[in-house]
């Protein structure tokens, strides 16, 4: 019981972010496609920083998450791997 309480906790700040007042097309685009637009609304979001954390730590593999494409948080996880070693 205790478990969905903290993944309910976890999960609040997404009620606040930008995207989940936006279409998620943005965010999940067909490959190939621009995330200009989704990178846009991300930059005005207020927690950014909570998103991207969220993705990293749950190894989000699709779309923008924070304000980075799949192929950004590959590289900044991969920094932070290399950081840590």
């Amino acid at each position: 019981m205790q478990t969905n309480v903290i993944a309910q906790e976890d999960l609040a700040w997404q009620e606040q972010a930008l995207c989940a007042q936006t279409g998620a097309g943005f965010f999940f685009p067909e490959p190939g496609s621009s995330v200009r637009e989704a990178k846009q609304i991300c930059r005005m979001c207020e927690i950014r920083a909570e998103c991207l954390e969220y993705a990293l730590t749950h190894d989000e593999q699709f779309g923008v998450w924070g304000g980075l494409s799949e192929k950004e948080r590959l590289r900044l996880q991969r920094l932070r791997r290399a950081e840590a070693a």
